[in-house]
């Protein structure tokens, strides 16, 4: 008989939110141990991210399970409440506001009539609206804008993820520091993980949350595995001018800004060819000062006079066949299930996923949402699922 129902690697907040919907399930009544190999999260996704939420995607799921993050944070310190320690995240409804080019019109009016039909509330810009709306933008190329009116910003991430690991706590999930090195298996399930200081432990279902540390965990197994870690700077800076309702800026470079606090936080991806695989959490300062600043400073005036404050790097799980999250069974295994990919999505997307898996555990089906269209068998079958709204 295994030690654990249910065991989860990786005790970030993908890790954390499987365990919480599970220990919060009616029908599951059976052990769960969550293990991490830094419980102080230094060099986590989950602490060092932008931490945002929005539904301007080009996919239906990836935008239902936006809705339901929302909702999921608005509501955060009833649901994930310990007894009289209610938690708070800080959640800013600023909404994104996407800048589009003419050459980028077609795609923006048509992701939008997209999102309005599953129900975001999202607001197109003219260039005239859009100046009168957010006066200190330089608009004069253009075309159009769209606005998350609400149920878009950002929050607190870190603060996200330890409230899913206190309530799973105080539902009865027990927390292990460990280094997971192999997923045991015997034919076709699933019997546990060897952890590296020897030790083995059973388990009726195995979670794989690990960020850019599942590849070497699955691979193994015969699959394969397009994740990789991609080094994410995110630079911050102070404004001597006060501009009033600044949302998350995506400029049509890709360039991001959005106010945290007193103060700004920025980023933008490196060029394809300037992105390989990351090995150290070393802050490129050049991209902000040859690439992010002068983009902003041309959209933004005010950003001509800025004070650079603290600066970041932290590593995505990035899923390099799609972009998109890979979720769900793995093929060929009964009961290992994986969360992963998340390509810079994961925040804003581990409530619906942590619910998903605990679902699909329990009732052998997601039930609120079919998070299908994430699984695994699209990149054994070569087929990409495709988002636009890449940021």
């Amino acid at each position: 008989m295994p030690s654990h129902d249910v065991i989860i690697v990786g005790g970030a907040v993908h890790g954390a939110s499987a365990a919480y919907h599970l220990a919060a399930h009616p029908a599951f009544s059976g052990r769960v141990l969550l293990i991490e190999k830094d419980p102080s999260f230094a060099f986590a996704a989950s602490a060092l991210s932008a931490a945002s939420i929005r539904q301007q995607f080009s996919d239906p799921t990836n935008i239902a399970i936006s809705l339901y993050g929302i909702e999921f944070l608005r509501a955060i310190g009833e649901r994930l409440a310990v007894g009289e320690d209610r938690p708070a995240i800080s959640l800013v409804e600023g909404g994104y506001l996407f800048l589009a080019t003419e050459a980028g019109l077609p795609v923006l009016a048509e992701n939008h009539g997209l999102q309005a039909a599953l129900g975001a509330d999202m607001v197109l810009f003219s260039p005239e609206e859009l100046a009168g709306r957010f006066p200190y933008l330089a608009v004069e190329d253009i075309a159009a804008a769209s606005f998350g009116a609400t149920g878009e910003g950002w929050f607190d991430g870190y603060g996200l993820m330890q409230a899913f690991r206190a309530k799973a706590r105080a539902l009865g999930a027990q927390m292990m520091t460990g280094t997971v090195t192999e997923i045991a298996t015997e034919g076709g399930r699933a019997t546990g993980v060897r952890l590296a200081d020897g030790s083995f432990h059973g388990a009726g279902t195995v979670i794989v949350a690990a960020g850019t540390g599942a590849r070497p965990l699955i691979e193994p197994l015969g699959l394969p595995m397009p994740v990789e870690a991609r080094k994410r700077c995110i630079f911050t800076f102070a404004c001597r001018d006060k501009l009033p309702g600044f949302p998350m800026l995506i400029d049509p470079s890709g360039t991001y800004c959005r106010p945290e606090g007193e103060l700004y936080l920025c980023g933008a991806a490196p060029s394809p060819e300037d992105d390989p695989l990351a090995t150290d959490f070393e802050v490129d300062h050049a991209l902000f000062e040859e690439q992010i600043w002068p983009i902003l400073a041309a959209r933004v005036p005010a950003f001509e006079t800025i004070r650079p404050g603290r600066a970041w790097a932290g590593h995505y799980d990035m899923n390099l066949f799609d972009h998109n999250a890979i979720v769900g069974r793995v093929p060929g295994f009964d009961n290992l299930l994986i969360a992963n990919g998340f390509s810079g999505h994961g925040l804003q997307q581990a409530p619906a996923v942590g619910r998903g898996l605990a679902e699909w555990i329990v009732d052998g089906a997601y039930r609120m949402l079919d998070l299908s269209p994430l699984g695994y068998e699209r990149i054994l079958e070569g087929r990409p699922m495709v988002e636009k709204n890449i940021v």
